[in-house]
């Protein structure tokens, strides 16, 4: 096997290099971006996309959450992981917030169990609404409507809807955010690869549809 580094692929002469000198090729970029929680306030300072929090800290570039309060995002084994490096990194509290149910979160059991133990406390059924700003920009606190469990998505698992119940404020001063890293497949798709939702578009035996070799 070779390994070509510092290449790149995003100009017209590597894609005619690659499709010159290979029969095929395996696409494998991972998803290195943040997805955008579409709420009010998301662009506040003290918001952190979990995906950079944890590139940081992978970079030795420690955040200070001493004595902060922190709000995670998300029910995924990213947002166990973020939560349970936030209390170490010494929030004096740290909520998980999920908008179903503890048992419908994609995060391993044991990955949920180590963050409880650990100190995070959870809010299930719990959909965020709105990130609270001061004057000056900061977080403050975030909105959550309470959500009950309705009818299974396509997931299999419980849709969330809302719950005839007022808004609840969480106090809080960090607002992290992990509800999935997304893809930057722009330049592929400029290439003729097939894109849909933001992800490439493939068929169950990974094939690219209608593109030959890759």
């Amino acid at each position: 096997v070779e390994f070509r580094t510092d290449y790149d692929i995003s100009s017209d002469e590597a894609i005619k290099e690659i499709k010159d000198n290979y029969d095929a090729v395996y696409i494998s970029i991972g998803s290195h971006n943040h997805k955008n929680l579409g709420i009010p306030g998301e662009f506040a300072k003290g918001v952190i996309p979990a995906v950079e929090m944890l590139r940081s800290i992978g970079d030795d570039a420690m955040p200070n959450f001493k004595g902060k309060s922190v709000a995670v995002i998300g029910g995924g084994n990213v947002a166990m992981d973020v939560a349970r490096t936030a209390r170490r990194l010494g929030a004096s509290q740290v909520s998980i917030v999920y908008r179903r149910r503890r048992d419908d979160m994609t995060a391993l059991p044991d990955e949920i169990n180590g963050a409880i133990a650990e100190g995070c406390e959870l809010f299930q059924l719990k959909a965020p609404s709105e990130i609270i700003v001061d004057k000056s920009g900061h977080v403050k606190g975030l909105y959550v409507q309470p959500q009950i469990a309705s009818e299974a998505d396509r997931s299999g698992r419980p849709r969330p809807v809302d719950a005839d119940q007022p808004r609840e404020k969480i106090p809080c001063d960090i607002v992290i955010s992990a509800i999935g890293q997304a893809t930057d497949i722009e330049f592929f798709e400029k290439y003729g690869i097939p894109v849909y939702r933001g992800t490439i578009k493939a068929e169950k035996n990974s094939v690219v549809d209608k593109v030959q070799g890759i």
